[in-house]
């Protein structure tokens, strides 16, 4: 089988034994070493019955463990569907259901969760990481990947679920390549190599596709660390020499306020990717008094990942655009009726491009209305400039309809991420009787804040419509999900009762 993340392992394994493949936080692993772990893994899976085609699954965290186990399905040319290691037995069997995996490797402290689940559903093997550690350093016999083609799914991950139950994405040898081709004519590797700092969970596409497949198809090192720890993460980026991190604002956010991070030395990185939310002014700046240019990047798993990226040279200039789209992937911005918007005039954002999914798995509804024409429909609502520069505005599902105009949450979000008080700010639409909706701003605080105070600053830099009348402030961090997005539907389902438990603040 060509153009696998399998054959990339086998290259650099033969290429350059002894460089590091994987670090995960301070416990190296050669390409030689994780080569043949790959095939200890894979003499088990077979011993199990799976085969090419099958699904194997891993419900764990972060670890060397996690990357073998996934390394020796792919070895023979079955699919890697992680789970979420957050979720309970019930959200569990809904995917053991969707993906009916062969084998399924778990932590040791989930195994019950699991047994749980495998009592319900008892057509899987259950498999403990700990037992794929212990084929570490083994001598196993090689063992050579069946023949396939690259249309051949290789990966399912799974949403996080914003809009309903998770859906399975599928990547396949030909969407990973292409996605990652793309991406290293657009952002080419410099001559110290991809080292990839990656805090977020292995099991979403920004953790086995970007930071482990990405990896090993280019001979860099995955920087793997257990969890975002920021005073940890600042160490690594020092005596790493990472040259690339990718996140959510968040992630930035935490490592900016880590002790150390002012007097940390930084130049060795080159690429720094936020996706998800728009840059916060004070953000992009404090990171580029240490010479790192954030640069905001737009995307969907069901693209692959990442569509486009601002150029360097004008990130600084424009903090709130998301780039052109890559060399292979287009963009629409499209209205109601399908056509294409005239510049500065929001729609739905459409695209396509090599990274793009086949479909979701076993879910021929969802796909046929995601994929119209050859073209993702992304559910989001985004701007293209005269320039062909794209500005992500809002979910659609999250735009708030106040009487009758549309109020894009995210808009009201960053301009409450202005107030030096501010930690953590969401807007949610809330039942008025008046409206329809008006919007609700949920906020957690650094310091002292005032209700009054909030509407003012919002008062001199929105409209009176997008003004928020409810202010809640919460007591802890707002819920996230594994991609560090703030969870908006848990959000609403919580607090949707604000109108009758909170006063109006305007």
């Amino acid at each position: 089988m060509s153009g696998t993340v399998n054959d990339a392992l086998v290259w650099w394994a033969r290429v350059t034994p002894g460089a590091v493949a994987i670090d995960f936080d301070g416990d190296p692993i050669t390409y030689r070493e994780l080569s043949a772990w790959a095939d200890g893994v894979a003499a088990d899976l077979r011993s199990r019955g799976a085969g090419p085609g099958d699904r194997v699954s891993v419900l764990g965290g972060n670890g060397l463990e996690w990357c073998a186990a996934a390394l020796g399905t792919w070895r023979i040319g079955a699919i890697v569907a992680p789970f979420n290691q957050r979720m309970l037995a019930r959200e569990l069997t809904a995917l053991v259901e969707d993906c009916e995996p062969a084998v399924v490797y778990c932590d040791a402290a989930l195994r019950p969760r699991l047994e749980e689940v495998h009592q319900a559903r008892p057509t899987f093997e259950i498999g403990l990481l700990d037992e794929v550690a212990k084929l570490r350093g083994a001598a196993h016999a090689p063992v050579t990947a069946p023949v396939g083609e690259l249309t051949d799914p290789t990966a399912i991950i799974f949403t996080s679920g914003t809009t309903g139950r998770p859906k399975g994405v599928v990547f396949t040898h030909a969407t990973i390549a292409g996605e990652m081709h793309e991406w290293s004519l657009i952002e080419p590797i410099l001559p110290n190599g991809l080292r990839h700092l990656l805090v977020l969970p292995l099991f979403t596409a920004a953790g086995v596709i970007w930071g482990l497949a990405r990896c090993l198809l280019h001979g860099g090192t995955l920087l793997l660390q257990p969890s975002l720890d920021p005073a940890r993460a600042v160490q690594v980026i020092e005596e790493k020499k990472v040259s690339t991190i990718t996140g959510p604002p968040i992630v930035f956010e935490r490592i900016a306020s880590a002790p150390g991070f002012a007097e940390a030395d930084l130049s060795t990185v080159t690429t720094a990717h936020v996706g998800g939310a728009r840059v916060p002014p004070d953000l992009l700046r404090t990171w580029q008094a240490k010479g790192v240019s954030l640069r905001q990047i737009y995307g969907q798993t069901e693209i692959g990942g990442s569509a486009t990226v601002m150029p360097r040279d004008e990130a600084a200039a424009h903090p709130e655009k998301c780039g052109w789209g890559g060399i292979f992937t287009k963009i629409r911005v499209v209205g109601p009726d399908g056509a294409d918007c005239p510049p500065d005039v929001p729609g739905e954002i459409l695209l396509r491009g090599p990274g793009m999914m086949p479909g979701y798995w076993r879910n021929e509804e969802a796909t046929n209305a995601a994929l119209v024409d050859g073209w993702l429909h992304t559910g989001d609502m985004g701007v293209l400039d005269e320039n062909g520069y794209l500005t992500f505005v809002d979910r659609i599902k999250d735009m708030i309809i106040s009487g009758g105009l549309n109020i894009a949450p995210l808009e009201i979000e960053n301009v409450l991420l202005e107030i030096p008080q501010v930690r953590e700010a969401s807007v949610i639409g809330v039942a008025d009787a008046r409206f329809g909706e008006t919007p609700a701003a949920l906020i957690r605080t650094s310091g002292p804040l005032t209700e009054a105070e909030v509407v003012e600053h919002c008062n001199t830099r929105l409209a009176d419509y997008k003004v928020p009348r409810y202010v809640v402030f919460v007591g802890a961090d707002l819920p996230r999900m594994a991609s560090g997005k703030i969870a908006k539907r848990e959000l609403r389902d919580t607090y949707a009762d604000v109108p009758r438990t909170h006063p109006k603040v305007r």
